[in-house]
């Protein structure tokens, strides 16, 4: 596939699992692995295994997913957990449905390997979060996944502001608001490396539902990067 491509990896204590997901990054695509703020020595991990290190010290993953997207001069961009829950390998298939025009913005939705691979209450706050986004949009989405590529441009001018869990629905949303093709592919989901910093909880799950349920509730918003 000849065309340019970033890929985006939040990274917050992924020194267990980094060596697992940058192997798998396609060949000639640039990592950009965005440090929130790690003590494990992912970043130093991350740069030994050829990737390029972006820090972010502001926590929050639409904080690093966002700083990513400014770092990233690609064509085309790529998101995906930094956790070995999913595999970058896969991400040639979304971003050649982008490229020949089938849509603007892919999807990965996670489908659990193993059991224990999605803790039931991570599970059933995404479940909830898709039937909501449902009704706000109209996409048929079943997950909100973090395993998407579009084009850079075009996600830039979405202008998106969430810098906490939100940011990866409001992605979504303001989409949909825009008139973008949003597509949905199955991808395997497997149990990720190390301990969960977000949905690992009920906290941590109830933090991200409050996160994204702001966003549903937000009207349109203007474009531009920032």
């Amino acid at each position: 596939m000849s065309v340019t491509v970033d890929v985006v990896l939040p990274c917050l204590d992924e020194a267990e699992a980094l060596p697992w997901v940058l192997a798998r990054i396609p060949e000639g695509w640039r990592t950009l692995v965005v440090d929130n703020g790690s003590t494990d020595g992912s970043a130093d991990l991350a740069r030994s295994l050829g990737a390029t290190v972006v820090h972010e010290p502001r926590r929050g993953f639409g904080a690093a997913c966002h700083t990513g997207l400014l770092a990233a001069d690609a064509e085309y961009v790529c998101f995906c957990d930094c956790d070995a829950s999913l595999d970058p390998g896969l991400l040639p298939g979304l971003v050649r449905r982008v490229a020949d025009g089938e849509a603007d913005l892919m999807l990965g939705r996670r489908r659990p390997q193993v059991r224990g691979a999605w803790p039931p209450h991570a599970r059933a706050g995404n479940l909830a979060l898709a039937r909501m986004t449902r009704r706000r949009t109209g996409l048929g989405l079943r997950d909100l996944g973090p395993m998407r590529a579009a084009r850079r441009k075009d996600l830039l001018g979405l202008g998106l502001t969430d810098r906490r869990s939100g940011y990866p629905l409001e992605m979504v949303v303001r989409a949909a608001d825009a008139g973008w093709r949003v597509g949905e592919v199955d991808v395997p989901y497997l149990p990720r490396a190390g301990r969960s910093k977000v949905t690992g909880t009920w906290r941590g799950t109830w933090q991200a539902v409050h996160d994204m349920r702001s966003v549903l509730a937000d009207g349109p918003a203007p474009g531009g990067a920032s």
